[in-house]
């Protein structure tokens, strides 16, 4: 089907066949006939650079098990310009980095006023990335990809407006394609309507991909697979 897009668009545009994809926009891409590996090892190392942690001590999860942030800590303001470029690139890391989806758009919301303590838990993210520069996704050549979601719901996490934080993530076959991590509009009044929320989120997005997914020929024949991690499932 690749090839056959290939030709088609050849045969339209002026175009050049430069053969397998190995780098793009920071993503380092390595396919194989067992399946197709990406990452960001690169970027990583040079987003450790470019803040002095190249030569900082690893540690083995992105944020503080139960810690909360608010925007008001008491603690002494930093400067604005450089958190929010650490922030802004560990955004784009999130493009093959799931793990730290949520650290960093939680971290994102203190980015107009942030703080020492906002900044050393946005330091600790990188010092997590120093441990596993090498993590990305590996896609496994399969003819069986089914679709299948997980959601996640926290009940009035955010300090600041006791509003809730929604995730997701969505796998085919070997790989996950699709996540996200937001803070819900409104706020719950419990931690069954936090997970409704999320639920209904989670819905929508597999609704899409349902679609998209069989406008490219891969029409998923089964009903979609959703499961539901509260927070009294996580430590």
């Amino acid at each position: 089907m690749i090839q056959d897009f290939k030709e088609d668009m050849m045969k339209t545009f002026e175009m050049s066949n430069l053969g397998l994809m190995h780098f793009f926009l920071g993503i380092e891409i390595n396919q194989e006939k067992e399946g197709i590996f990406i990452c960001q090892r690169k970027y990583t190392e040079t987003l450790l650079k470019k803040f002095k942690m190249e030569s900082c001590k690893t540690v083995t999860t992105p944020l503080v098990t139960g810690e909360k942030y608010q925007k008001e800590d008491g603690s002494q303001k930093v400067d604005g310009s450089m958190y929010r470029s650490l922030i802004g690139s560990l955004l784009y890391l999130t493009a093959t980095r799931p793990d730290i989806m949520f650290a960093t758009s939680l971290l994102s919301r203190f980015m107009q006023s942030p703080s020492q303590v906002h900044y050393g838990a946005a330091k600790r993210i990188l010092r997590y990335l120093r441990g596993t520069k090498d993590f990305g996704i590996w896609y496994k050549s399969t003819n069986d990809a089914k679709l299948v979601g997980y959601t996640y719901s926290d009940w009035a996490g955010s300090v600041d407006d006791m509003k809730s934080t929604s995730g997701y993530t969505f796998s085919l076959g070997s790989g996950y394609f699709s996540w996200a991590s937001k803070k819900q509009a409104t706020v719950a009044q419990s931690s069954a309507e936090a997970e409704y929320i999320a639920a209904a989120a989670t819905s929508n997005q597999a609704i899409w991909l349902r679609r998209i997914l069989e406008d490219i020929g891969d029409k998923q024949e089964e009903p979609r697979q959703s499961t539901a991690i509260t927070s009294q499932q996580l430590p």
